[in-house]
């Protein structure tokens, strides 16, 4: 990758709200040349998606997040994508990765209550066939979110960006 990609994926991921001619600036570029290499690294995958960072805890609304430590049997020819394919599609499964270790995939996921991770646990991760085993893990408080630390501001906790 050359140094104008290198650069603007280093500040996007600071500030996926900068804009493109303060890239320009940071990057001692042109908003073309800026532009054209954002799209890009667009067309090619590497940039995938632009979004906030919340803190839930900050927020009026309650839900539950959970990491799921899920063990499975491996398809033949397939290995775990065609088993991390079909989980993919569930919407509760906000990420999901291939891991090294006691367990093969971490699997985080968003509920409005503990009863709805605990349904999609039991009624949908649960019977897919291959899995072996599910560690459930449900996150109780945030200290640090992509890294951005979280901490008391005003009276409601926020993140600070």
């Amino acid at each position: 990758m050359d140094k104008l990609a290198n650069a603007l994926i280093k500040l996007l991921q600071e500030n996926a709200r900068y804009d493109i001619a303060t890239l320009a600036v940071l990057t001692d570029s042109t908003e073309k040349e800026v532009s054209k290499k954002i799209a890009e690294l667009e067309d090619k995958g590497i940039i995938v998606k632009y979004s906030a960072i919340l803190n839930t805890e900050a927020l009026e609304e309650n839900s539950v997040e959970a990491l799921i430590e899920v063990k499975v049997v491996p398809q033949k020819l397939k290995g775990f994508d065609a088993f991390a394919d079909e989980l993919s599609t569930f919407n509760e499964v906000k990420s999901l990765y291939l891991m090294s270790g006691n367990f093969d995939l971490a699997v985080f996921v968003t509920g409005k209550n503990i009863t709805d991770v605990s349904r999609f646990v039991s009624e949908k991760l649960g019977v897919l066939d291959g899995v072996i085993s599910v560690s459930t893990h449900f996150i109780l408080k945030k200290y640090k979110i992509e890294g951005q630390v979280c901490k008391k501001v005003t009276i409601e906790r926020q993140c600070i960006l």
